[in-house]
C-alpha cells in the first residue's frame, strides 16, 4: 500500500493571518510530505507494507517505521482539524463532555494550552478519549501518538517548532493563541 500526502481541505492561504501560506507550504508541503515519502521507502517487504496508517502506528516497534508512520498520522490529524471557519467552542456531546471533565470550556482551553506550553522540545498536545469515554489531556514527545495507548485522539496541536517558527519564531504562546482561532470543532467532534 502506498501512503499519500492528504490534500488540505482549504487553500494554503486560508488560515492566514493565524498560519501563513508559507508555513503551510513548508509544514504540510515539505515536512509532512517527507514523512510520507520516507514511510513509503521503509515499508516494502515488511509486515507493515499493506497496513493502514493507524495499524502501523499501533504495531510498529520504536524506530524509523514507527516515527515516520506516527508523524504521517499526527500531521494528517492536525491539519484536518483546522479550518478558516474554526474557533469558538464545541457544541453537542463533545462540548458537554468537556464541560463535565474540565468544568468549563475556558478551563479546558487553559489546561490544553498549558499542556502544549509544557511539552518540552518537539511534540504534541492532545485531547483524547479513553476506553471508558472520559476525556484527558496528553503530551507526547517527538512522534508519540495516543493510538499506542489505546486512546482515541479528538484534537491535537503540533508544538514542533516547524509548526510555527516562520510566523511566530520562538513565541509558542502566540502560536497557541492563534491555534484556538482555527480549531475545527465539527471535525474534532467526529472523533468523539
Amino acid at each position: 500500500m502506498e501512503h499519500k500526502l492528504p490534500e488540505l481541505p482549504y487553500s494554503k492561504d486560508a488560515l492566514a493571518p493565524h498560519l501563513s501560506a508559507e508555513t503551510l507550504e513548508f509544514h504540510h508541503g515539505k515536512h509532512h510530505a517527507t514523512y510520507v515519502a520516507n514511510l513509503n521507502k521503509l515499508i516494502p517487504g515488511t509486515p507493515f507494507a499493506d497496513l493502514p496508517i493507524e495499524e502501523i502506528v499501533k504495531k510498529a516497534p520504536a524506530g524509523p517505521i514507527f516515527n515516520n508512520a506516527a508523524q504521517v498520522y499526527n500531521h494528517t490529524f492536525y491539519f484536518l482539524r483546522l479550518s478558516p471557519k474554526g474557533g469558538g467552542a464545541p457544541a453537542g456531546k463533545l462540548g458537554a463532555a468537556i464541560q463535565k471533565e474540565f468544568g468549563s470550556f475556558e478551563e479546558f482551553q487553559k489546561k490544553f494550552t498549558e499542556t502544549a506550553m509544557n511539552t518540552f522540545g518537539s511534540g504534541w498536545a492532545w485531547l483524547v478519549r479513553d476506553k471508558d469515554g472520559r476525556l484527558h489531556l496528553r503530551s507526547t514527545s517527538n512522534a508519540g501518538c495516543p493510538l499506542t495507548a489505546g486512546e482515541t485522539p479528538i484534537l491535537t496541536c503540533d508544538v514542533w517548532e516547524h509548526a510555527y517558527y516562520i510566523d511566530y519564531r520562538n513565541a509558542r504562546a502566540k502560536y497557541l493563541e492563534a491555534f484556538w482561532k482555527i480549531v475545527d470543532w465539527k471535525k474534532a467532534a467526529e472523533n468523539f
